[in-house]
C-alpha cells in the first residue's frame, strides 16, 4: 500500500505520518515514511521548485514507495505533491496507491508558520529575504478534486486526524474493529 499524502507546507502531513507510524507499528506493520523534506537533503538535492522538478521529486519519491510496497511495507509519501497529473500518474504507475489530502486553511498556516515560509513569502516584492515558490501562496497547488481521504487539520486536533488516516488505513487492509480493539488491550 502507498499512501500519497498531499496538501500544503505546514498542514500536518508529517505530523499525521508519524503518528500513524507508531499506531501500525505497534500492530506489526512495517511502516515507512518518505517525507518529502528529508528526501530532498539527500536523494533529491539535485533539484529545485519549478513544476518540473517538483514532478520529478515525487516521480522519486513514488519510486521508492513502491519499492518498499512490493516488499509489503505501508509506504507514506508525506510531500506537498501540488499537482493534479503527478497525483494520478503515481496512481496509475503503482499498485494501491491512495491519496490523502490534507487540508488547512491559509490562514491557519500563516498562523502555525512553523519553518518561517509564510512570513517570507507574505514580504514586500522587493524584499530580500522574499520567497518566490511557496505553494498556495505564489505557486499553485490543485487541490484534490476527490481524494481518497480528505483531512481537515484546521478544524480537527491532530489525534483526531491521525485516527482518521490510521482507521482508512486499517479499513483498506481489511482489518476489523475487533482485532484492533483486541490488539491494542494486549
Amino acid at each position: 500500500m502507498i499512501l500519497q499524502l498531499c496538501g500544503l507546507s505546514g498542514a500536518g502531513k508529517s505530523t499525521l505520518s508519524g503518528m500513524v507510524k507508531i499506531k501500525l507499528q505497534s500492530l506489526g506493520k512495517p511502516t515507512e515514511i518518505i517525507d518529502g523534506d528529508d528526501y530532498r537533503k539527500m536523494l533529491c538535492r539535485d533539484l529545485g521548485f519549478s513544476k518540473e522538478d517538483r514532478c520529478e521529486n515525487i516521480r522519486r519519491l513514488g519510486f521508492v514507495a513502491s519499492k518498499l510496497s512490493a516488499h509489503g511495507i505501508i509506504a507514506i509519501i508525506s510531500a506537498i505533491n501540488p499537482y493534479t497529473e503527478i497525483r494520478s500518474e503515481l496512481s496509475s504507475s503503482y499498485k494501491d496507491v491512495q491519496t490523502v489530502f490534507v487540508d488547512c486553511s491559509i490562514p491557519t498556516l500563516i498562523k502555525r508558520d512553523t519553518k518561517g515560509l509564510y512570513k517570507k513569502a507574505l514580504l514586500p516584492e522587493d524584499h530580500p529575504d522574499k520567497i518566490f515558490n511557496l505553494t498556495g501562496i505564489n505557486d499553485p497547488f490543485d487541490k484534490p478534486s476527490n481524494p481518497d481521504l480528505h483531512i481537515y487539520t484546521s478544524v480537527k486536533k491532530k489525534e483526531t486526524c491521525a485516527e482518521e488516516l490510521f482507521s482508512f488505513i486499517m479499513k483498506h487492509l481489511g482489518i476489523k474493529d475487533s482485532y484492533l480493539t483486541t490488539r491494542i488491550a494486549v
